[in-house]
């Protein structure tokens, strides 16, 4: 096995998930070269991985069908041996199905699953762990057991928010791409007005949701809280959450790069479940959601716009009691 592509074109999370992969394979074939395949948009989650010879990007918007064609020609020209597809569109099944690899896997779900070499069921009821549900796709060429996800900020990222680091501090990631998987913004407040000032409060997102965390600290009474929103790369937003005495997230990107960093993590669900398989790794990783069953929830595997129900139940029931519990355990940890 010299030459092996993992493609995985989804969301942020979804890509870092998949860097489990890249550890498995690296374990088991130390030789070989790994490639890796995502959507522009992400591929600074992989700049200068040690593990990765290449990082293949598709960008869309070169046009669908031009980038892809475009790609399908730079990954036959490889000539891979193995070609690991974790995505389970129809694009990138035409991708692993025309690659001239000998030999391609994926899930079952993708349209294009029945030209791979080998495919596997994908089954989110189970409650199997997404990284585990991934690790059946190269099982019969490593073994059972799934790696971690891990990044690799460099010695630039980790100097980057060094002068971050100056005193104990908490990060909160605050934005999700969908609304019913983001903790209320009053909810935020709640919690940040609840934070002694002993700690630094950090709130992490993209340049997008600079305006979100602004509105935050502008209905918070907490002097000690900063927005970081668009001034860190991710893998730098990674250095920093790595070294916080705790991180509050969503069930959503930030969440994953906890887990890649091995940071301690408060992970808050609304109108998801952990047992869909995306919750967090880290070694201090705790869940926070509503404590009674609730008829909706989950009302879908991702997320929403707006509350299908209109209340909201799943998100505004979560007290901020039980939050401030987490960041109790992390401080004794």
């Amino acid at each position: 096995m010299n030459k092996i592509l993992i493609i995985q074109t989804a969301f942020l999370g979804d890509v870092v998930l998949a860097t489990a992969l890249i550890e498995k394979l690296h374990a088991h074939y130390p030789q070989a070269q790994l490639d890796f395949l995502l959507r522009k948009g992400n591929e600074s989650l992989l700049k200068e991985h040690p593990l990765l010879q290449q990082v293949l990007i598709w960008n869309k918007k070169e046009g669908k069908y031009k980038s892809l064609m475009k790609l399908l020609a730079q990954i036959r020209a490889e000539k891979y041996d193995l070609v690991v597809n974790v995505q389970r569109f129809g694009a990138t099944g035409i991708l692993t199905a025309l690659s001239g690899a000998k030999e391609t896997v994926g899930f079952d779900k993708n349209p294009f699953s029945r030209f791979f070499t080998r495919r596997h069921r994908h089954d989110v009821t189970s409650g199997t762990h997404e990284v585990e549900r991934n690790q059946l796709l190269i099982q019969s060429i490593t073994d059972a057991t799934p790696a971690k996800p891990k990044l690799y900020p460099s010695q630039a990222d980790f100097a980057k928010v060094e002068e971050l680091k100056g005193e104990k501090f908490i990060c909160m990631a605050p934005t999700s791409v969908w609304f019913t998987k983001q903790y209320p913004l009053e909810q935020w407040v709640t919690l940040i007005n609840s934070i002694d000032p002993k700690y630094k409060v950090y709130l992490l997102g993209s340049p997008a949701d600079k305006a979100h965390c602004d509105e935050i600290i502008g209905k918070s009474t907490n002097s000690s809280v900063e927005n970081l929103c668009g001034q860190l790369s991710l893998l730098q937003s990674a250095a920093l959450m790595r070294d916080a005495v705790l991180n509050y997230v969503n069930d959503s990107g930030p969440m994953h790069l906890a887990s890649a960093l091995n940071a301690p993590t408060c992970a808050i669900y609304c109108s998801t479940v952990p047992s869909f398989g995306f919750g967090p790794l880290a070694d201090f990783a705790n869940v926070v959601e509503r404590e009674e069953p609730l008829y909706c929830r989950p009302c879908g595997l991702h997320g929403y716009k707006a509350c299908p129900e209109g209340h909201f139940k799943c998100a505004r029931d979560i007290r901020n009691e039980q939050l401030l519990e987490v960041l109790q355990l992390a401080e004794i940890v």
